[in-house]
């Protein structure tokens, strides 16, 4: 960075900082919350409330972690200004809201939601929470502006660890496709522009999920286990069958080689097929999406795809390719803006860490788009 970018990028926080400052009634943690947020952005290798506070000059860590658990403030109002943050800078009517989980590995059974649960992140079973969350990708960058931490049914029936972790009485145990579907609705309500919606299997086979999205009006791109049924004409004959059974019968020209975005090694080249689907649907395009490895045929993923009539098999593979990209936004959010690195247990808590890494997470991905965008079209594509 030379000394003009340096200036520029301390100017943006500022006026980040000035977007939020409202949500707080008092100075201190009004101007606590924008030392936090420096600490996030800094070259820390830990970032917890200790080391956020040794970085502001402030010996004990008692302010960082008044601010997390008892100052006044609403996480989810600043959750919206993040969101609306994004949109300003990154809103495109192309873009692709992406539904995902990360998990969280903790020690103990005291943080809110904690549980021995399956982790993406781990690849296995670990005590662990879970956090699901709503990206944002665009061509210009990708970020995330909305959040739910899971509380599995056991969590949710527990009285008395409800109250020890501070979840109110209101949160009633959600499945995760439910808390995508009231992530989504947020966004839609508050007319964030996209024109899809992309997910992985868990999200995908949830037939409720869907439904909104189709009485909404907004194009997916969903991931489904082999085993999801659906019905096509073949023969003349409209038949109910298995993804993989109508991956069959796909023709051979039906396949195209095409990437679905750039990856560590090039781009993610696969072969590709679009096969119609709910033939009876007048008004409406669906379509059965199969991806199949270039090197193992028998390497093959499938996705259920509801769109405008004329869409090209290549939207539908760009679509399908922003989904990877959350997973690298998890990468880089942990990374660079310590989305992993809190050390609270109350439920409240949780959700405002995670808001203001989201917070630091976005502001780094749009002084990256606004500083490739002066740069000119030669200038590496943002990774956030």
């Amino acid at each position: 960075m030379d000394v003009a970018e340096v200036r520029a990028w301390a100017a943006g926080l500022e006026e980040v900082h000035a977007r939020i400052a409202p949500r707080f009634a008092r100075s201190e943690p009004r101007e606590r919350v924008l030392a936090y947020v420096r600490g996030l952005l800094a070259p820390l290798e830990r970032k917890n409330s200790w080391t956020l506070a040794e970085r502001a000059g402030e010996a004990i860590p008692d302010g960082m972690q008044r601010l997390l658990a008892t100052a006044d403030w609403d996480a989810d109002a600043v959750r919206d200004d993040v969101r609306d943050y994004v949109v300003e800078h990154l809103g495109s009517d192309s873009a692709v809201l992406v539904v995902d989980e990360t998990g969280f590995l903790k020690k103990g059974t005291k943080s809110a939601g904690v549980a021995r649960q399956y982790s993406g992140t781990a690849g296995r079973i670990e005590n662990c929470q879970i956090g699901v969350f709503l990206a944002y990708a665009t061509p210009a960058g990708r970020t995330l502006i909305d959040r739910e931490l899971y509380l599995p049914k056991a969590w949710a029936e527990d009285t008395p660890r409800r109250e020890q972790a501070g979840v109110h009485e209101d949160v009633e145990f959600a499945t995760k496709p439910e808390q995508a579907m009231a992530m989504i609705g947020r966004a839609l309500d508050a007319h964030v522009p996209a024109g899809w919606v992309a997910g992985d299997e868990v999200y995908g086979q949830h037939a409720r999920l869907r439904m909104m999205l189709e009485e909404r009006e907004l194009p997916y791109v969903l991931a489904v286990p082999v085993n999801q049924h659906v019905i096509a004409t073949l023969d003349g004959k409209l038949t109910e069958l298995r993804a993989d059974e109508l991956a069959a019968h796909l023709p051979a020209q039906a396949w195209k080689t095409i990437s679905a975005g750039a990856g560590a090694k090039g781009p993610r080249l696969y072969h590709w097929a679009k096969a119609p689907i709910r033939p009876l649907e007048a008004e409406r395009r669906y379509w059965l999406l199969v991806r199949r490895s270039t090197t193992d045929p028998q390497d093959l993923a499938y996705y259920l795809c509801y769109g405008p009539p004329r869409t090209r098999l290549g939207e539908l593979v760009r679509v399908a390719g922003a989904r990877w990209a959350i997973e690298e936004t998890f990468q880089t959010a942990k990374g660079q803006a310590g989305l992993d690195q809190y050390q609270v247990r109350r439920y409240d808590s949780w959700y405002r860490h995670i808001t203001l890494s989201m917070l630091a997470h976005a502001f780094l991905t749009i002084t990256t788009a606004d500083a490739g965008a002066k740069r000119g079209p030669t200038a590496n594509p943002p990774k956030s």
